[in-house]
């Protein structure tokens, strides 16, 4: 083995770092040409990106910004694409003493105006008064000016490195804030969840102690950078434990899919993570002849979080690609959130899913998770994402705040070292975050035999003629008819203001292909809307109020994937969707 790819753990409690920044130093000083991340482009060219080189373009991004006028404290924003660029900048704010603050660049031109207000919001908010971007995006900073941000620079990398200078690493404290992770909400006030160096430390060796990764293995991820679980799990996972990370772009993958698996056999990946939809949109999309070329038995850790789990959608990928040596042992059905970093539960690995099937009437109408008889023909399918991380601890509360008992539905709440300290410069959202010394996730779930088992947002709970309707199950079932585009389903309540009640909206994306059958759209439509009728009264006992079809990427969502469906529904009530 050379020694690029040797390798070298932090087992030495007495030198282990407090901070990201001393990660750096101590791979930059013991193993500088090791190779920290490999940058792979649409073609399989890799570019490699060793502990030294980062350092090196750290310092410069570093003392570009101090030349710049940014201090120890400062929030610097950050928004640009998975690629070398990204690296430089975040360590470069760190090496400066500030704060960085990873922003995501919009998905589409059509939703740039939006984009725009709340990106204007989060730089107004963390009061950063740079941002280090795409060249074209420099574009942007007059409309974001005008909109209320702070401003003093707006530039890229290569116009902000001094490569010539050399600077001292800074001196930060484990409590010190490492970096700023806005959450994918809607409207309001930006949340940008505070963490510290501390947090993401013992986060990550909570996560190392329940998984068992070490610096022999590999993990292949396409996740962007500018999201946790790309960034805190892939790329800090790396540098704290020494395992080779290979990226792809996101863009690569969302566009032909195989390229992630096809990097997973080139690399003989042991570990690789994902939302749910992209496991389902490999097992619909990667046909017959490319999964002639993919070999998935080097995986061993196949994380599925960041958003609801679906036992289908397990079932799918498994049944796919068991032929290309893939193993369900291998699926790790976890749960986290951005205010306990990254990850709070993970099921013991090598187990594979865990399937909880519940009695859906009883589960609907009262919160109790009742096991299902053997013929219940139509049991609630729930998968666990197992126990909570070392040192962390998991709780089930009712409104009142006390905690419930097993198979019992709840607001799942937590405590423990990862935890943040509150959202920066919001004191109200951070009041509203804490139940005495536990955080509220927002999240519902029930524990089992000391697993956790999430089943929606309680935000997003629909109550109709005494059901407690979950959108997860109806939005999936749906997006399995034909016609319709996948993961493009957002059930939502809406007001009715002449009735002053809330009615039950489907929101759907029909496929590309079918709305050029101009002819045939109406009795597309209508065969469409009887059919998600028929799956509604199956699943909640009821037809929805309104079927609305749109076109494909309409339905909102966040950075991760996830079906944003507060601002779906605000959307709706402003007339914005129309069939």
């Amino acid at each position: 083995m050379s020694l690029e790819h040797r390798p070298i753990e932090l087992t030495d409690a007495a030198s282990a770092p407090c901070t990201l920044v001393e990660a750096l130093e101590w791979r930059a000083s013991r193993t500088p040409d090791r190779i920290h991340v490999q940058l792979a482009d649409r073609d399989g060219r890799v570019r490699d990106i060793p502990f030294r080189a980062l350092r090196r373009e750290a310092i410069a991004v570093a003392a570009g910004l101090r030349r710049r006028g940014v201090r120890p404290g400062d929030t610097v924003a950050i928004m640009l694409p998975t690629g070398y660029e990204f690296f430089g900048a975040f360590y470069g704010a760190l090496y400066a003493g500030a704060i960085p603050v990873p922003l995501y660049p919009p998905a589409r031109a059509t939703h740039l105006e939006s984009h725009l207000k709340r990106l204007t919001g989060i730089l107004a908010n963390a009061d950063a008064r740079v941002l280090l971007t795409f060249g074209r995006a420099r574009l942007l900073a007059p409309l974001l000016r005008m909109r209320g941000a702070h401003l003093c620079t707006v530039a890229t990398v290569e116009e902000i490195a001094d490569r010539q200078a050399s600077l001292a690493p800074p001196d930060l404290d484990p409590e010190d804030t490492a970096f700023l992770q806005y959450t994918s909400g809607s409207t309001g006030q930006p949340k940008g969840v505070v963490l510290t160096h501390a947090n993401l430390l013992a986060n990550l060796n909570a996560m190392q102690e329940a998984t068992g990764v070490t610096a022999s293995d590999c993990f292949v991820s396409w996740l962007p950078l500018y999201h946790d679980m790309g960034l805190i799990g892939a790329a800090f996972g790396s540098l704290v434990f020494g395992f080779r990370l290979v990226v792809i772009s996101p863009l690569d993958f969302l566009a032909r899919p195989e390229r992630w698996l096809r990097a997973i056999q080139q690399q003989r990946a042991t570990i690789t993570a994902a939302p749910n939809f992209a496991y389902e949109l490999c097992a619909n999309k990667v046909d017959e002849h490319a999964m002639l070329r993919v070999d998935l038995s080097s995986l061993r850790l196949a994380f599925n979080g960041a958003e609801p789990v679906s036992v289908r959608t397990l079932d799918h990928f498994t049944h796919r690609f068991e032929l290309c040596g893939f193993r369900r042992e291998a699926l790790m059905p976890v749960y986290g959130l951005a205010e306990c970093a990254l990850g709070l539960a993970f099921p013991p690995p090598g187990r594979g899913p865990r399937v909880d099937r519940v009695n859906r009437e009883a589960f609907l109408r009262e919160g109790v998770a009742r096991r299902a008889a053997e013929h219940d023909s139509a049991p609630l399918c729930v998968v666990s994402c197992g126990h909570a991380l070392p040192g962390h601890a998991i709780r089930i509360a009712d409104g009142d705040g006390r905690t419930l008992p097993e198979r019992r539905q709840g607001r799942i709440e937590f405590r423990g070292p990862s935890a943040t300290r509150g959202y920066f410069r919001n004191p109200e959202a951070t009041a509203r975050l804490y139940d005495g010394d536990w955080l509220d996730t927002g999240d519902l779930g029930y524990l089992a035999d000391g697993e956790l088992y999430v089943t929606g947002r309680a935000k997003d709970i629909i109550i109709r003629c005494g059901h407690k309707i979950h959108p997860q199950e109806l939005e999936e079932c749906i997006a399995r008819l034909p016609g319709v585009r996948k993961g493009g389903v957002a059930i939502f309540p809406a007001t009715d203001p002449e009735h002053e009640t809330e009615r039950v909206v489907a929101l759907v994306e029909l496929q590309e292909r079918r709305l050029g059958l101009r002819n045939d759209l109406t009795a597309l439509r209508n065969e469409l809307t009887s059919q998600i009728n028929h799956r509604a009264l199956e699943l909640i006992g009821m037809p929805v109020d309104e079927v609305v079809f749109v076109a494909p990427r309409t339905v909102l969502k966040t950075s991760s994937g996830k079906i944003r469906r507060t601002a779906c529904r605000e959307a709706y009530e402003r007339g914005e969707f129309r069939s």
